[in-house]
């Protein structure tokens, strides 16, 4: 074979191995018993997936949004585990009450192993005044991992003028062996909580009030540093706020993010990751503008720089799931490039575009609108798209879990 002839054959092959790597696989499709075009009808194993961890056991472990499409509002939601050849199994299922509502939970969000190998996690709406539909202020819930022994640990808003805080969407573990999350709204400033859950008592407790006039308000969801600190964002009178939670000894700080003004517009991030020089990063937007852009600052909340736009396209999504991989670059699901959504990653260095991924669509095997994303132990991606996917005759697909081997390394 001549020089040239190889030097064909081995780019080739090479970019076979590039589009094997890179496509994405259905391992499991939601799918509900009705009408494909008006898309009502019973969801039994859950639809709209919007949550997927991978346990300590190796398996996957996953919440969907609903049980039940309906010509408003679906309602309901599961809980759900997939083992990496693709195993479905149904843990719980959030189940309407004797007047139609949702005592314990409706549409569920963010899951999380604890430290004791249970389910934690949200539901976005139910509990009390939980009626059909998107009413309700929230629980807090757990499980086994084989769906054994479910218990409502908490009640949003059980307290008056929910000084216990509402709208719970972030769990995380903390270094003393509790649970840790915020609230959106509520507590005693009313501007949202964090709160703490001990798993040997199911206890439920408030340890931080957030206030707009001091430690703002709305706070993001929590991030763990390598040292197993807290860092996350809010919204205050000064501006936007850095936050730092220290739970060992219940120490809070803030500073002062000062983000450019872009000729008289104002710019604005939160907090999403640590980068691999141990700085924290996260994506911003001009008001008025179109597009996102990655941000770095130190933990101290100096030195902040805000990278060029990734993207100027219009109405630029709602990126989410950022994450750093194994490569060293962070990952994102998004939608960006059209309306059924991509995969996306971004350098640390400088925020540029280095990889885009298409997977998603309304009448592919994988579905679209991704939710989440996580990277495995062996290095693939896994995650969750919220519609469609391949269903047979007398149902439709509502949603997906999916992966896909995007040629990382293993973690």
């Amino acid at each position: 074979m001549t020089r040239n002839l190889l030097l064909a054959a081995v780019l080739v092959l090479s970019a076979t191995f590039a589009v094997a790597a890179n496509t994405a696989t259905a391992v499991h499709t939601f799918t509900c018993k009705g009408d494909q075009q008006l898309r009502i009808g019973t969801c039994p194993q859950g639809g709209r997936p919007d949550a997927l961890i991978q346990g300590s056991d190796g398996n996957f472990y996953g919440a969907a949004q609903d049980s039940m499409e309906g010509s408003s509002t679906p309602n309901g939601g599961t809980v759900f585990s997939v083992t990496p050849a693709g195993t479905f199994k149904l843990l719980h299922t959030f189940a309407p009450g004797a007047n139609n509502d949702y005592p314990n939970g409706n549409f569920a969000g963010q899951l999380i192993e604890g430290p004791d190998g249970r389910l934690y996690g949200v539901t976005l709406f139910g509990g009390i005044n939980g009626c059909s539909g998107y009413c309700g202020y929230g629980v807090l819930y757990r499980l086994n991992r084989d769906g054994s022994g479910f218990k409502i640990i908490h009640k949003f808003c059980s307290e008056a003028n929910c000084a216990d805080g509402w709208a719970g969407y972030t769990i995380v573990k903390g270094n003393d062996g509790n649970l840790y999350g915020t609230t959106y709204y509520g507590g005693t400033g009313s501007g949202g909580t964090i709160f703490r859950v001990t798993p040997s008592t199911g206890t439920y407790e408030v340890v931080l009030n957030f206030d707009f006039y001091t430690t703002g308000e709305n706070p993001s969801a929590l991030v763990v540093a390598p040292d197993g600190t807290f860092y996350g964002s809010s919204v205050a009178s000064t501006g936007d706020l850095l936050l730092h939670y220290v739970e060992d000894t219940g120490t809070f700080t803030t500073v002062v993010l000062n983000f450019s003004l872009f000729n008289g517009l104002p710019s604005a991030g939160t907090v999403s990751a640590f980068g691999p020089n141990g700085n924290i990063y996260g994506l911003y937007g001009i008001y008025g503008r179109s597009g996102e852009g990655l941000f770095e600052v130190e933990t101290d909340g100096s030195n902040l720089q805000l990278f060029p736009f990734y993207t100027t396209v219009d109405g630029a999504g709602e990126p989410g799931g950022m994450f750093l991989a194994s490569d060293g670059n962070f990952w994102i699901f998004d939608i960006v490039a059209d309306d059924s959504g991509d995969i996306i990653s971004l350098s640390p260095s400088n925020g540029s575009l280095l990889q885009t991924l298409t997977p998603f669509s309304n009448s592919g095997a994988v579905g679209a609108y991704p939710l989440s994303l996580m990277q495995a132990k062996d290095g693939t991606l896994w995650g969750t798209a919220e519609a469609f996917g391949y269903a047979p005759k007398g149902y439709f697909g509502d949603g997906t879990v999916f992966s896909l081997d995007a040629g990382l390394p293993a973690r």
